[in-house]
């Protein structure tokens, strides 16, 4: 009853990181680069500016539900234990404020955006977000009116049929992350993807609708379209991607039809300049976040190269 009566109080109480625990199946990752290193030394000149959210386990130790990097920061740091706020939330509720919490980074990956889209509107159905059955005909008239979107959008079709999304839960989220229904769903279908897709959506190489239309495919032939992509360095196009859902679903995709047809020309994929950014990640300031920062950042770099390369060779005349 310890930590109910913290939570009542809102107290913040410190607790050794070696007994909080990461949340199950946690969908954000945690990077050991410089803005890490920026948080460590933060952690260490100031401390802690917002305590970590945490909730008692019955094992006597504590669930992290807002916190993983801070956390993160003090282990590295050598601090043994953290400010936390508890509270007394049920699995549902831990998830959604995880999420909730986690979605104020200024960037999110579309595999962690697409988990954590997943783990909250099953957390929400759990909670019975359907206020609006309230009879045996509403329920039935809801139904039908799901059944519709689905069919009309192709949003929720898996390899072992169709499964209907609770259309209200779906559009709350959709209103709290600012993101249209389709959208949102577009994210929770990459979630069928093999690891090895996935990271290509992350890295910018798969655009999110052939993505989209690859994770219907079976997982040994999504291995075989990942195979070709590397020895081809080449990613299907939007129509190719539709065109190996058709044959899947039909059951008709061999791996003789995806080598042939991932070898075709597409007019529309030109080769193009490539900068690996985990290398450069090293040298590039923390400041500079997105892609379009960095890029500009790089460019700059390489103005300025040229402009000292030109000067000296002026002054060699």
């Amino acid at each position: 009853m310890e930590g109910k009566n913290i939570e009542q109080k809102n107290l913040v109480v410190d607790i050794k990181t070696d007994d909080i625990e990461s949340f199950p199946e946690h969908p954000f990752k945690i990077y050991d680069n410089e803005e890490m290193d920026l948080m460590v030394e933060s952690v260490l000149d100031h401390g802690l500016i917002h305590p970590v959210i945490v909730r008692p386990l019955p094992n006597g130790k504590y669930q992290m539900i807002s916190g993983h990097r801070r956390k993160h920061a003090y282990e590295k740091a050598g601090i043994k234990s953290i400010p936390a706020i508890v509270k007394n939330l049920s699995d549902d509720d831990a998830t959604i404020l995880m999420v909730d919490s986690n979605m104020q980074r200024e960037e999110i990956l579309p595999s962690e955006r697409a988990f954590a889209y997943k783990m909250k509107l099953d957390a929400m159905k759990h909670q019975g977000k359907r206020v609006d059955l309230t009879s045996a005909h509403n329920e039935k008239k809801l139904e039908s009116a799901v059944f519709t979107d689905v069919l009309e959008n192709e949003l929720t079709c898996t390899q072992d049929g169709h499964k209907l999304e609770n259309k209200k839960s779906i559009q709350i989220l959709a209103e709290q992350v600012n993101e249209s229904k389709t959208q949102i769903q577009r994210y929770i279908r990459l979630t069928y993807l093999i690891p090895e897709l996935l990271q290509m959506v992350d890295e910018n190489k798969i655009a999110m609708l052939p993505a989209v239309e690859l994770s219907y495919l079976k997982k040994e032939e999504q291995e075989i379209v990942a195979d070709n992509i590397k020895d081809l360095d080449s990613t299907p196009s939007h129509g190719q991607a539709r065109t190996l859902k058709s044959m899947s679903l039909a059951n008709k995709l061999t791996p003789d039809f995806i080598d042939e047809l991932m070898a075709e020309d597409k007019p529309n994929q030109k080769p193009q300049f490539k900068i690996d950014e985990t290398r450069f990640n090293k040298v590039i300031p923390a400041k500079y976040k997105t892609p379009k920062e960095k890029e500009d950042y790089l460019y700059m770099c390489a103005e300025e190269h040229r402009k000292r390369e030109e000067r000296k060779k002026s002054l060699a005349r």
